[in-house]
């Protein structure tokens, strides 16, 4: 099973953002935190270990309105998907948030279900496109391109597609160690004829790539039947 992904919740309704957190989390495929404010959830996405998948963004905030929020992050660089949530879906309503760079509207009251299938479509959509990008150590992981960059050494690193889906599901997993068995899966699908042996010869490979010292690895681990990547591991 894929690890939960990480929603930002930005709405000033207490009892509703409370609600939303609680239910998304039962749901399983996502984690919720939470916001009241626009000023709140600039500050938990300044934080330097902050990673948020998609972010669940209300209009009506006590200090400002969302879209223009919204259309902040999209000048900061933050690519997430935004999906906005509002009780005002005039049809000029809906424009409005999508000229700010939202990615889809959805107005209250909404059905959980149907909020949730719009994120994962979403998702689906961003983790295909140009916009995703992902820190992995000192690199900037670009799994559109399958490419590897790493700025501090003006340098790329090319991946051929199951390196990039290696790398791309042991980031999901968020410093957790992924069993061999459930990595062949994700990566080869259910296919008897692919063994752990396979598996092994491209995490090989994949440590010649992006290892300092592939013998003594420190961004992609063995550990507890499998693999993991440490998040905070750097480049010498």
């Amino acid at each position: 099973m894929a690890t939960p992904r990480p929603i930002l919740i930005v709405e000033d309704d207490a009892a509703l953002r409370a609600t939303l957190a609680e239910q998304i989390a039962m749901e399983g495929d996502f984690t919720a935190d939470e916001a009241e404010s626009a000023s709140e959830a600039a500050a938990k996405l300044a934080h330097a270990d902050a990673r948020y998948d998609a972010i669940l963004l209300d209009i009506g905030l006590p200090d400002g309105d969302g879209r223009d929020f919204c259309a902040k992050l999209r000048r900061d660089g933050k690519r997430m998907p935004v999906i906005m949530l509002t009780g005002a879906d005039a049809e000029q309503d809906v424009v409005r948030g999508l000229d700010a760079g939202a990615n889809d509207y959805i107005a209250k009251p909404f059905r959980l279900p149907e909020l949730l299938a719009r994120v994962r479509a979403q998702l689906r959509v961003f983790d295909n496109s140009e916009d995703a990008v992902f820190t992995i150590g000192p690199y900037l992981f670009r799994p559109s391109a399958k490419l590897l960059l790493e700025p501090a050494r003006s340098r790329k690193v090319r991946l051929t597609d199951k390196e990039s889906n290696i790398l791309k599901f042991l980031y999901r997993a968020g410093g957790k160690p992924v069993p061999r068995q459930v990595l062949l899966n994700e990566v080869w699908g259910y296919n008897s004829a692919v063994t752990t042996h396979t598996l092994e010869t491209h995490i090989y490979r994949l440590r010649q790539k992006i290892e300092p010292d592939p013998t003594h690895a420190r961004l992609l681990l063995t550990e507890g039947g499998g693999y993991k990547l440490d998040p905070v591991a750097h480049a010498q």
